[in-house]
């Protein structure tokens, strides 16, 4: 394969030169020339998204997330996760505000942009397997094959004839994940695995299966969500190693639960630790996801094993390798050179694929560990290289004489307090990626467990879950059973009456927050069996009638009862419509305070347009006869006159009102 090696490499460096000069509007992270004559990598921020500020957000749940909650605020959710108790959802910032004091929220935060890492003009393949001779002899024994690596990253081109591409998803709206309109994620990509074929250059580990995941735009920035999402799809594919060459100066709570469920479940994640280094390699500055202790941040090295002066530095640093004037694949069968901790995260990669592929049993702890101890000193700080310089000769070669890892089997019986069987718990070891599923008899075994002591944790729907220390030996089976405690539930009963002590048949009683609710009979009782021990908030509604809401602690079965009022048919008004000027020299910005009322009110919308065209808006959810709230609308347009348009509906009509105000 290496046979005219260099001349392929002269070859691949004069067409990257020339699609360099004759493509200025596919540069879109255009490198700034230092004055040394240095390229140095783009620092990249962390903005709010190109939409009215506060729109999307992210909801984490302590269980399971519960959609109502999201649509009882007004909220539309557009995407969910199975990897963590989160979806992302469009929202007021009042819906927001009033989210954070839900019980079960964990937490509420915005769904920020993420951006691709630097990239400009790569020779690294070479320096990652110690400079071997002619055609890398690491690569006689193993090349990668049957392993599995994702790019997270803006696609792949699929059609590029150095590359194989096995298959891939998109978390981003109207796009491919087999097209690259930006390049960034092919050249990623052909540093993890560009072909043995004689043709332009060659990865790090030409025979393993790629995927695509396109979770950056081609514009090169994305969302939390939508890396979730891919981080999400990876797991669910069973793809080993995730490649991150992204990343952003704010963290994430969802996203680090998801890259700490990843790794959870046994997946090695490999992120770059980002561009915002100085030239004297001070101060911690690692992006997110690289600084969580999940992912393997990975910094940039230059030809002369320094550190990149751009490549960011701080504890969280694990590994360097190559990141600057990296020759690699790019789109439409081109190759150019690019620098950044973006190029140098995929020789990481690779070479966690090729050691995963010495030894398919080792475990992503194992294989991190491995990638840590076999890493070379190029004699810089902790904080600008972790543990070296990755290797992938000495790595695999570390494999060839690792004893095959020590396994057990772990089995046993899942029931509860009296004795039962529970069918359809999950028993998991933590750390392995290994679960089971107990079946009706509440039987399971969990084979191939890694021998020492080991966190095994059995949990079971309406059940606290159980965690117990388990010893694995070798080549042993070893019984762990468990007694698993149902969480109390209790009653929440009463009967709905209307103000002249009548029985009200057919109104319905909901609980927020859950999925329960009862509809009364002809004495007007109601019963709502199985609910949690907790506060909540309680409503009785029926058409007609006035709703009624009661915030409701239940510790013990609990008698609620309702009494509604009937409604007298009020006409559709606006009562109150008034508008203040809240502007600053950033932002044209209005409150609108308003009062309505009607027979059954159903939502209250404000619109800010500006030559015609909306450019914010607010809705609210409301219910009843009568209703009052503000809206905050703002534009990023200057001063100028505004028009503020006030719709109330209810179930018979809408109605509008609409004032000028200059801002």
């Amino acid at each position: 394969m290496r046979k005219n090696f260099w001349i392929y490499s002269l070859a691949a460096i004069c067409v990257g030169l020339v699609l360099t000069l004759g493509c200025e509007r596919e540069r879109l992270f255009e490198p700034e020339l230092s004055s040394n004559g240095m390229f140095e990598g783009v620092d990249l921020q962390i903005n709010p998204l190109s939409i009215p500020d506060g729109e999307r957000y992210l909801i984490g749940f302590h269980k399971t997330p519960d959609i109502s909650v999201i649509k009882g605020v007004g909220g539309e959710v557009y995407r969910t996760f199975t990897i963590v108790p989160a979806v992302a959802a469009r929202l007021s910032p009042q819906a927001a505000a009033a989210l954070e004091k839900n019980p079960r929220v964990r937490y509420v935060e915005p769904d920020h942009e993420v951006f691709a890492h630097g990239q400009t003009v790569p020779w690294g393949i070479n320096r990652v397997f110690g400079n071997e001779a002619n055609r890398l002899s690491t690569w006689e024994k193993f090349t990668g094959a049957g392993i599995g690596v994702a790019i997270l990253d803006t696609g792949i081109d699929k059609d590029h004839v150095d590359l194989t591409v096995a298959g891939g998803i998109t978390t981003v709206d109207n796009t491919d994940w087999h097209s690259d309109g930006n390049g960034h994620g092919t050249h990623v990509a052909g540093t993890v695995a560009a072909l043995d074929n004689n043709l332009g250059v060659v990865g790090v580990a030409p025979a393993v299966d790629l995927y695509a995941v396109k979770v950056l735009s081609d514009g090169g920035s994305g969302t939390v969500s939508s890396v979730a999402g891919g981080i999400d799809w990876a797991v669910k594919q069973g793809i080993p190693v995730l490649n991150m060459s992204l990343g952003s100066s704010t963290s994430s709570q969802t996203l680090k639960d998801a890259c700490d469920a990843a790794y959870k479940a046994g997946h090695l994640l490999v992120a770059s630790a980002g561009n915002s280094g100085n030239p004297g390699g001070r101060g911690d500055n690692v992006g997110y996801p690289a600084a969580y202790e999940s992912v393997i941040a990975v910094a940039a090295s230059t030809s002369n094993d320094r550190r990149a002066s751009y490549s960011s530095t701080g504890p969280a640093v694990e590994l360097i390798a190559p990141g600057s004037s990296i020759l690699s694949t790019l789109p439409g069968n081109n190759y150019g050179t690019y620098s950044g901790t973006s190029m140098a995260s995929p020789h990481v990669a690779g070479v966690a694929a090729l050691v995963k592929s010495a030894n398919p049993d080792l475990t992503n702890v194992q294989i991190r560990t491995i990638l840590q101890e076999t890493a070379e000193d190029l004699g810089l700080s902790s904080n600008q290289q972790g543990y070296g310089l990755a290797r992938a000769d000495l790595a695999v070669r570390e494999v060839g004489e690792v004893e095959p890892p020590a396994t057990g089997n772990i089995e046993g019986t899942v029931k509860d307090e009296d004795g039962t069987a529970i069918g359809g718990a999950t028993v998991v070891v933590e750390g392995t990626g290994l679960l089971a599923t107990t079946g009706e008899d509440g039987d399971y075994i969990l084979e191939n467990v890694p021998a020492g002591d080991q966190k095994v944790t059995a949990s079971a729907d309406n059940y606290y879950s159980k965690t117990e220390i388990v010893t694995v030996e070798k080549d042993a089976a070893v019984t762990q059973d468990f007694t698993l405690e149902a969480i109390p539930t209790y009653t929440v009963s009463g009967t709905v009456k209307n103000v002249e002590g009548y029985a009200l048949e057919g109104a319905t009683v909901t609980i927020e927050g859950t999925d329960q609710s009862a509809t009364t009979n002809g004495d007007g009782n109601y019963s709502i069996p199985g609910v949690e021990e907790g506060t909540y908030s309680i409503t009785a509604s029926k058409s007609g009638y006035s709703s009624q809401t009661q915030n409701v602690t239940v510790k013990s079965d609990t008698p609620v009862d309702f009494t509604l009022n009937e409604e007298t048919g009020t006409e559709l008004s606006i009562d109150t419509f008034e508008l203040t000027n809240t502007s600053n020299p950033a932002w044209a910005r209005v409150t609108v305070n308003w009062a309505v009322s009607g027979s059954n009110l159903f939502s209250v919308k404000s619109e800010m347009i500006r030559n015609g065209s909306v450019v914010d808006s607010q809705t609210s959810s409301v219910s009843g006869s009568n209703a009052s709230g503000t809206h905050e609308l703002r534009h990023r347009g200057g001063t100028g006159t505004y028009s503020i348009t006030l719709t109330v509906t209810d179930e018979n009509e809408t109605i509008s009102d609409t004032k000028s105000i200059d801002l």
